[in-house]
């Protein structure tokens, strides 16, 4: 399926203008960032930005992708849709960077002709997958170490779902329950079963008690006893019980997926001791988001699954990147409407820290004049593209290298931009202005 469709229709009128007028070709350089974090937020995490780069491979027109056009556009402009490839340079920050208002996470460079295109498949893929990567982040930082297993598939768009599961592991997830995350990018894929499954084991001649158990015996006779255990079907207490009876003391887990968790926990934990279950671990699920998982880290909890929570970015399901033009034929332009500024040139940024290596400061300035620093100083802005074509010297590619850029931005945050109340960005964000001609 070509991705050429994935935009709005005032992209391709804007074309068709400019290609009349003669203005199709100024070179120009639109530029990706987010006024400011959503609500609550200290930082963001950039996701999203090699899924762009692979769909702006797939960015063509072929003549059904033309068919519906049509109707409202000149055959000029369709002309120049038929044969359009991108052939512009885009610079960026890494997949894993950490991001603050007005950082210029994108910035991508080529004739206005096909630099305006490609405004909506960058803002949705960028919007979609940095708001659940910086969700999934928050709650990394919350869980402290404890596994995450991102569970989000049934709450959202089927496709969704798979951005998803990659964006959270990106942040730090261990794995996910979509197998097509799974196939698609190497996730770990995690799972057993559900209430359903114990359900299906009732009969009129037995009790809850042998209902469970017979589930429990078929799942660990097909997956062995390291298996998790769902124990909250009918009874905690009697499903703990019964889990060990069936499993042996070398259990793999229990989950808990209803009722006061941390409450559950202390109690199935003193159980499982009791027990002689000494190993076996507790994984709890059901609505947790970063502030549940806060609350339970002073609980006996092992692993937490999370679902609507990370798949719809924790309340904030667009981190609310914007694409403006910053820069024609060299000459920066800028808007000046209300509460809706950007600042014109084009531009690269640079992340000052402490020798410590916490960060005080991200500076953005016009990429040909990088400012003079007396701090540490690591430069965010890379090549990704260059005349259409991946760049020579791009960031390391690949999921693990994001995951390291996001255990190594949280260790550089200062206290405060890792506390999940509100409050300022972590860090300021400096804006060198570009010097008059």
């Amino acid at each position: 399926m070509t991705a050429a469709l994935l935009t709005d229709k005032y992209e391709l009128t804007m074309l068709a203008a400019a290609l009349r007028d003669g203005s199709a070709g100024r070179r120009t350089t639109f530029e990706v960032f987010a006024r400011r974090l959503p609500d609550g937020r200290r930082y963001g995490v950039v996701a999203g930005t090699a899924r762009f780069l692979e769909a702006l491979g797939e960015f063509v027109f072929d003549d059904e992708a033309l068919e519906p056009l049509r109707s409202f556009l000149d055959p000029a402009t369709l002309d120049y849709l038929r044969d359009f490839r991108f052939t512009g340079d885009i610079d960026g920050y890494a997949e894993g960077e950490l991001y603050f208002p007005g950082s210029p996470v994108l910035s991508v460079t080529g004739s206005f002709a096909e630099c305006v295109l490609l405004e909506t498949l960058a803002l949705s893929i960028l919007n979609h997958d940095t708001a659940i990567a910086s969700a999934a982040a928050r709650m990394v930082s919350a869980a402290a170490g404890r596994t995450l297993i991102e569970m989000g598939s049934r709450r959202t768009h089927e496709y969704a779902a798979v951005a998803a599961a990659r964006a959270a592991y990106i942040a730090g997830f261990t794995g996910t329950s979509n197998l097509e995350a799974s196939r698609r990018y190497g996730i770990p894929a995690l799972g057993t079963s559900a209430h359903a499954f114990t359900m299906l084991h009732a009969s009129a001649a037995d009790g809850p008690d042998q209902w469970e158990r017979a589930a429990f015996r078929a799942q660990v006779d097909t997956l062995g006893v390291g298996t998790t255990l769902l124990v909250d079907t009918y009874d905690v207490t009697a499903g703990v019980a019964n889990a060990i009876a069936v499993a042996g003391t070398e259990l793999g887990a229990v989950r808990i997926d209803s009722g006061d968790l941390g409450v559950l926990a202390r109690q199935v934990r003193a159980q499982l001791d009791g027990l002689g279950a000494t190993r076996t671990q507790i994984v709890v699920s059901g609505d947790l988001d970063e502030y549940s998982i806060a609350a339970l880290r002073a609980d006996p909890v092992n692993s937490y699954g999370v679902g609507t929570s990370v798949a719809t970015g924790s309340g904030a399901p667009t981190a609310s990147m914007v694409y403006k033009l910053v820069e024609v034929d060299g000459l920066p332009v800028q808007k000046r409407s209300s509460h809706k500024e950007s600042h014109g040139g084009r531009k690269a940024a640079l992340r000052l820290s402490r020798p410590t290596g916490t960060i005080i400061e991200e500076v953005v300035h016009p990429v040909s004049t990088p400012p003079e620093v007396t701090e540490p100083a690591r430069t965010l802005t890379v090549p990704l593209m260059r005349g259409g074509r991946p760049a020579d010297h791009q960031p390391a590619p690949g999921l693990a290298a994001a995951r390291e850029l996001v255990v190594s931005g949280l260790h550089s945050l200062p206290w405060e931009g890792l506390a999940l109340s509100a409050g300022e960005p972590a860090i300021p964000t400096r804006q060198v202005p570009v010097q008059p001609r």
